[in-house]
């Protein structure tokens, strides 16, 4: 099979095309002819040399989320069919023709939905229902701020929490981003290259804040929060190790936490997946989230898809498109 291979640590460029063997299927896991993959920034992260995947998933080959055809299944596998249409959370691999990946943690395209746009959905709705509702606990009626709004994980977010009943507020850094924002649900998006959010929204409050910036941001953050706030990171693009107002924390009884997925075991992300599809998937085939597609490359030029991501000029998600697959 055809795979994009990080053949150095370094730039879009050390991502080249290269022959592999198709992989082989435990009896609990189910072999995907990829028709399209999602491209995150952890993918980015993972080509520069600075996150290595867990063991027993590709080393050298990026992608977390695809979308395609059920080709095989193990032994052991009962749910999956060859033939099915399913989308699926990966810890590596996904830049190729053909992924393995335990039955668990498959998902069947939503109704309505075409392989593309599904390919955009497990890795940002995974961390976001993982970190947003069973971590952060958000419920209707509350105030709920993303940063990085625009991102996959940000128009993930924004709708998600709108559709369970919040008040959304996000951060973007231009106004055709903050506009974007705006129309997936955001009450309130600030650019925060032209004003400060702490100010901005002082007067709003927020009981929960999901983080990927950290730095200076943590400081803005557990001053919006309100009693009982919770601020729940998923990186720390800004720096680990912000000033801490230990007193803030106790007056306010804060809880602050945060998690990593791609490390998680595949009992853990097996039931994350069942409580999505049961949760989340309704969601998606009522129509109440519009998947959000920037630009889609051919698979081969994974490396002009990695540059744009790298610009960060884009809008929503970028996608690979296994294009000697697609039907």
């Amino acid at each position: 099979m055809k795979a994009i291979v990080i053949v150095k640590p370094g730039g879009p460029e050390s991502l080249q095309v290269m022959e592999r063997p198709i992989p082989e299927v435990g009896p609990g896991e189910v072999l995907i002819q990829i028709k399209a993959a999602a491209v995150n920034r952890p993918d980015i992260a993972q080509r520069k040399g600075h996150y290595p995947p867990p063991p027993g998933a590709p080393q050298d080959i990026p992608g977390l989320d695809v979308a395609g055809v059920v080709e095989r299944c193990g032994s052991a596998v009962r749910r999956w069919k060859p033939g099915d249409s399913v989308c699926a959370l990966l810890s590596g691999g996904g830049y190729a023709e053909y992924a393995a990946v335990d039955e668990g943690q498959c998902l069947p395209i939503p109704k309505g939905w075409d392989y593309e746009t599904a390919s955009s959905l497990p890795e940002t709705v995974f961390t976001v229902w993982q970190n947003v509702f069973q971590r952060g606990h958000l419920t209707a009626g509350e105030h709920f701020l993303v940063h990085g709004g625009s991102g996959g994980i940000g128009i993930t977010a924004i709708q998600l929490a709108k559709a369970f009943g919040a008040r959304v507020f996000a951060t973007a850094g231009s106004p055709a981003k903050c506009d974007a924002c705006l129309s997936l649900g955001a009450s309130i998006c600030v650019n925060y290259r032209e004003a400060d959010f702490e100010e901005v929204l002082r007067s709003e409050g927020v009981d929960l804040v999901l983080d990927m910036i950290g730095g200076e941001y943590f400081s803005k953050n557990t001053s919006l929060l309100r009693d009982e706030g919770r601020l729940v990171f998923i990186n720390a693009t800004k720096g680990n190790n912000p000033a801490l107002n230990i007193r803030n924390i106790i007056q306010k009884r804060l809880v602050i936490t945060g998690s990593m997925l791609r490390n998680r075991s595949v009992a853990f992300k097996t039931a994350l997946a069942r409580e999505i599809e049961d949760k989340v998937w309704p969601i998606l085939e009522k129509g109440l989230f519009k998947p959000v597609i920037y630009k889609k490359f051919p698979l081969a030029d994974a490396s002009g898809a990695h540059a744009l991501m790298e610009r960060s000029d884009h809008i929503g998600k970028i996608i690979l498109v296994n294009v000697e697959s697609k039907m």
